[in-house]
């Protein structure tokens, strides 16, 4: 048996059809890592606003110290990582709310710190224009874009 090579015709078709198939997939490429990256942002999202609920609970129950003029929100969100001395622990029990600030996905600048990728919102901050101030509230994300479903990424 002898095997045949491909004419230039044949070979021309292949790479058209190969061609076309690259440039229907590079946009669902696109959309599955979109994707990817909201989720985490959802993750992180969820992780940060977690923690800060459990410090406000925390300290309403007077195991972190409050002053009386305070919201009892935390002061930043490395307060959430670096933990607070348990008020009510009679051996100085560190309590922590987070392993470590997570980064949002959507961030520009790879070098940037953790905490620095967030937009903070204090308590006294009203929420359609969030501003940072003596506590941390919220967070937020900093990236100009849109999501999937047409909410921008900062009003998560």
């Amino acid at each position: 048996m002898r095997s045949r090579g491909f004419t230039l015709i044949e070979l021309v078709v292949t790479v058209a059809i190969v061609g076309l198939l690259a440039t229907a997939a590079l946009p669902l490429a696109q959309l599955a890592t979109q994707r990817s990256k909201e989720t985490d942002l959802r993750a992180a999202l969820r992780e940060i606003r977690t923690a800060i609920d459990a410090y406000k609970t925390a300290a309403d129950q007077g195991r972190v110290e409050k002053k009386v003029e305070t919201s009892g929100y935390p002061a930043s969100l490395q307060l959430l990582v670096d933990g607070v001395e348990d008020a009510r622990s009679d051996n100085h029990t560190v309590i922590y709310f987070l392993r470590r600030i997570p980064r949002d996905p959507f961030f520009p600048d790879g070098s940037a710190a953790a905490a620095d990728t967030w937009g903070l919102r204090s308590y006294e901050s009203p929420p359609d224009a969030p501003q940072a101030g003596d506590d941390v509230f919220d967070v937020y994300s900093l990236a100009p874009g849109k999501a999937i479903n047409g909410v921008p990424y900062h009003d998560w």
